[in-house]
């Protein structure tokens, strides 16, 4: 076995390994590392949507911003770039987190979903594939959100900046923060043990380039399966936690913070596979590029944080009751400016080329 390989394993080990313990102390069941999770629940703690059962500033988004930033620092891979339309990657971010609530997690949760014995995660998967497919047929076709360009150090620190005062205001002034009392959003680990878990994990994963986008992608275009080692070492370590810790309960119903209208699991990572490729990156490693300088990446988080509040604020996000008319509706609204935004670049790209 390669040297790369290994390393890619053991990447996916360790961020297993912090999956189990962050759940076993007290994160969310099947949920212990989820980012579009998180990013939710944060959004909802500085007041950017009020369902009181999701709120709380995550440490584990911190860390992965900053584990990213120091690390990119130490291996002089700090690069700030941007300026590759900012808006259409703001919605993108949007939709694609909108598709996850509708789902209830990201690419990361779909993995701990099935190790955690959730069959409804391979459902999912279904769709999530089918969305990376869709993409790919665009990036084939010439599909470009143009390129990014250097720009001053100030703009590569945007995100960074803003987890440091978050991390500020969770330590020094809780009382302006809101904390969920039941719900996913009282369900965590301590902070500095969270905030440990995801220094380490922002850490390896800007340095394997860790992305189940890109695994997916690459054995798609050009069978190459080695970004898709870590998510099957990370399936297999939790899945092993969990035989052990008692936490695998195989099944469709009764899964934690889960539904099981397998119509709209599919739909729901559907749009997450679709807009991540178009964006080049699934949640964790958009902020992982935006902790390394990304101020494109930073923008897609930033649409993230937008997509759970309108998520939350008019009634999209699925439950473990399922999900919503008006989830659906925006299901298709999002699909159709997805399919726009392909479309348009695409075009775009290939008028410049002629």
């Amino acid at each position: 076995m390669g040297k790369q390989k290994l390393t890619a394993i053991i990447a996916g080990v360790i961020v297993g390994i912090v999956s189990i313990i962050l759940g076993l102390c007290g994160n969310p069941a099947n949920m212990a590392f989820c980012i579009a999770c998180f990013i939710r629940d944060t959004a909802g703690a500085i007041g950017l949507h009020g369902a009181a059962a999701v709120q709380y500033i995550r440490p584990e988004v911190i860390g992965i911003v900053i584990g990213a930033l120091v690390l990119a620092m130490v291996k002089k891979e700090y690069a700030p770039r941007g300026g590759s339309s900012p808006f259409a990657r703001f919605v993108l971010g949007a939709c694609v987190m909108i598709g996850a609530l509708i789902f209830l997690g990201c690419p990361m949760r779909m993995v701990l979903r099935v190790a955690g014995g959730d069959f409804n995660g391979l459902v999912g998967f279904v769709g999530f594939a089918g969305g990376i497919l869709t993409g790919i047929a665009f990036l084939n076709k010439g599909f470009t959100l143009k390129r990014s360009y250097d720009q001053p150090a100030v703009e590569g620190m945007g995100l960074p900046v803003v987890t440091i005062l978050l991390l500020v205001l969770l330590i020094v002034a809780p009382a302006f923060i809101a904390f969920s009392e039941t719900g996913p959003g009282s369900m965590r680990a301590p902070m500095l043990l969270s905030l440990a878990g995801g220094l380490l994990v922002g850490g390896i994963a800007q340095r394997s380039r860790l992305c189940f986008i890109g695994g997916v992608r690459d054995m798609i275009m050009f069978r190459d399966f080695k970004m898709l080692l870590p998510f099957g070492a990370i399936f297999v370590t939790v899945l092993v936690g969990n035989l052990i810790t008692g936490g695998f309960n195989p099944g469709f119903t009764g899964q934690p913070v889960a539904h099981s209208e397998w119509l709209w699991n599919i739909l729901g990572l559907y749009l997450v596979g679709f807009g991540s490729v178009l964006l080049g990156g699934c949640p964790l490693r958009q902020l992982v590029m935006a902790g390394s300088g990304n101020s494109d990446s930073s923008v897609t988080v930033l649409g993230y944080l937008v997509g759970a509040a309108l998520s939350h604020n008019f009634f999209l996000a699925s439950s473990a009751a399922g999900t919503t008319p008006n989830g659906r509706i925006a299901f298709v609204v999002c699909v159709l400016l997805v399919f726009a935004i392909a479309v348009l670049s695409t075009r775009k790209s290939q008028g410049e080329a002629a």
